[in-house]
């Protein structure tokens, strides 16, 4: 429980941080006396700069999914053992109940 919390903050946080610098980028271009031209090329890079953060988004939340989804294979492989093994030794007492 306690990964899955920091797991969502991290997320917060970084959707938090992706969403406060498109707004900050928006009104300095909005506030700042600049020509057509230069104003389309630091659209250009602020649109470049938003694909580089949101792929490096993308890439976190897949390898947090990657991690969660081998933790939750791991775990039901484990459980899995477990049960067979009580299966086997419960057959096991019953076919010696069973001879007696």
């Amino acid at each position: 429980m306690n990964q899955q919390g920091s797991g969502f903050s991290t997320r917060c946080i970084l959707v938090s941080f992706f969403v406060g610098g498109l707004i900050g980028a928006g009104v300095a271009m909005l506030t700042a006396p600049k020509t057509g031209e230069e104003t389309r090329k630091m659209i250009k890079k602020l649109a470049e700069e938003a694909k580089e953060k949101a792929e490096d988004y993308i890439d976190q939340v897949k390898g947090m999914a990657t991690t969660y989804f081998e933790e939750g294979k791991n775990y039901i492989e484990k459980e899995k053992n477990i049960i067979t093994k009580t299966v086997e030794a419960g057959k096991k007492a019953y076919e010696k109940e069973k001879q007696s």
